[in-house]
Order: structure tokens, then C-alpha cells, then sequence
């Protein structure tokens, strides 16, 4: 199961964090060649599997649930090549007691196939039960297969339709729907993140964020060129020497 080629760019994480950091949080590394043994090969043994959940991958959950020894019943599915859902759309249920019902993605788990919709296929859960005390009952909703279990909404009708991915005149991907024809936008709840609702209305934080000014800035200029050259370059220096001839063989 490759996770990595089934997240999509249009696909943004809720907590807008770096994928970088993503892949390091869940990293578990069991052996290590040391630093400075050239006479041994460079060798490392980490985890490269592992069971998602609801709980995502920068949790400490999610870290829990896939500790070393864990032993949990293996999961077999298949990776949509193009994600199609996105957080605010609305889908009909195809499955269950909400069978019929629309509902709002608010979720999406994309490593499982999974998304959750608000208000369908709840259940009752107790949380924070220990000795003397019997808990709290919280609603919690279950996740839904996208392959099976949803399909999309067209907004013209407000029926469920198939669809399909097609390119615009300007060349944008859209989904349009298969019996109407109309384009299913991306929500704009998509691009929502805890730090902003939009883009356009974020406020750079001293100390948090890289200043706009420093971003656009051009630091770096490419050219065929080596790091002596670079510097002779710089300090006026001309080489006249004619180098002896060489051979490879």
C-alpha cells in the first residue's frame, strides 16, 4: 500500500502542517549504523508500515496505536489513483440506516478510503471511564467507504450523480457530473486550516512566519559553475595556468 502517491496536492491537511514534519512525527527508526564508522555500510531498520486510523499521523494516538509489538489484523485496500473528495462536500449515504440522507464530508483519511460525514453513522462511545466512575457517552461518527458507500451530490439538482475528472478550456481539472454535465466545484472549506479560513486573511506572525519580502527575494542564481570558480569569480582572480591533459582510462 504506497500512502505517498495517493495524497493529493488539492488534499490539505486541516492542520496545515508540512509534510516533512508529517513523516518524521510517525517515523520509527529501530537501528541506526552509528555516526563516524566509515568501515561499516550505511544501514537503517525502521518501520515501514503502518495501520491508520481515525487518529492521524502526527498524534500521539496514532504513534500509540502502532508501538513496537502491536499486534493488529492487517488491512488490504486498493489506492484511488484521483482522490475525488474533499472536506464540505455533500454526498447521499448509500449504505446503512442513513441510507438516502445527505450529509457534509468533515473528515477525510485517504490512506483508508475513509471519509466522515456530520451527522451519519453515529454511535455512542464512553470516554474517560476508570474506576468509580463510569465515563461520558459522546456521539462519534463512523467512517464511510468512498468506493461503496457514498457517491457525490449534484449541485444542480441536489441528486446523487456519478462523475468524472475533465479538463476546462483554461486547462483546470474539475469534476463535472456524468448526468447533467455540470461541474462539482471544490469546496472552499477545503482550504480551511486552524490558522485561516482564507489565505488572504492571514496575519504574518513575527517570530512564526517567513515575511513575504524575504520569500520573493532572489538569493540564488543558478549557473555552470563550480564553488573554486564561484570564488575566484568573486575576488577578481583569473586562472591562465593551462591544466596538464588527463586521461580517464
Amino acid at each position: 500500500m504506497r500512502i505517498t502517491q495517493i495524497l493529493r496536492s488539492k488534499l490539505k491537511n486541516f492542520s496545515n502542517f508540512p509534510k516533512e514534519y508529517i513523516e518524521r512525527s510517525k517515523k520509527q527508526v529501530y537501528y541506526e549504523t552509528p555516526k563516524g564508522t566509515p568501515q561499516y555500510l550505511n544501514r537503517t531498520v525502521e518501520r515501514k508500515r503502518f495501520r491508520y486510523t481515525m487518529n492521524r499521523p502526527w498524534t500521539g494516538h496514532f504513534r500509540q496505536q502502532n508501538m513496537p509489538g502491536t499486534i493488529r489484523k492487517k488491512v488490504q485496500i486498493t489506492p484511488i489513483e484521483d482522490w475525488s473528495y474533499f472536506r464540505g462536500d455533500r454526498v447521499e449515504i448509500l449504505v446503512g440506516k442513513d441510507k438516502g440522507k445527505h450529509g457534509l464530508v468533515t473528515q477525510v483519511i485517504p490512506e483508508r478510503n475513509w471519509v466522515v460525514v456530520d451527522g451519519i453513522n453515529w454511535h455512542y462511545r464512553t470516554v474517560g471511564a476508570e474506576e468509580g466512575f463510569p465515563g461520558v457517552l459522546i456521539r462519534s461518527e463512523a467512517p464511510l467507504d468512498v468506493t461503496k458507500d457514498i457517491r457525490l451530490v449534484d449541485p444542480s439538482d441536489l441528486q446523487g450523480c456519478e462523475f468524472e475528472w475533465r479538463y476546462t478550456e483554461d486547462g483546470e481539472k474539475v469534476r463535472v457530473s456524468v448526468r447533467t454535465g455540470r461541474i462539482i466545484p471544490i469546496p472552499e472549506s477545503n482550504n480551511h486550516t486552524h490558522d485561516y479560513k482564507a489565505k488572504a486573511a492571514y496575519i504574518e506572525r513575527e517570530g512564526k512566519d517567513t515575511p513575504a519580502t524575504v520569500i520573493q527575494e532572489v538569493t540564488f542564481k543558478p549557473k555552470l559553475s563550480t564553488f573554486e570558480m564561484d570564488i575566484m569569480e568573486e575576488m577578481g582572480i583569473e586562472e591562465d595556468r593551462i591544466p596538464k591533459k588527463s586521461y580517464w582510462y
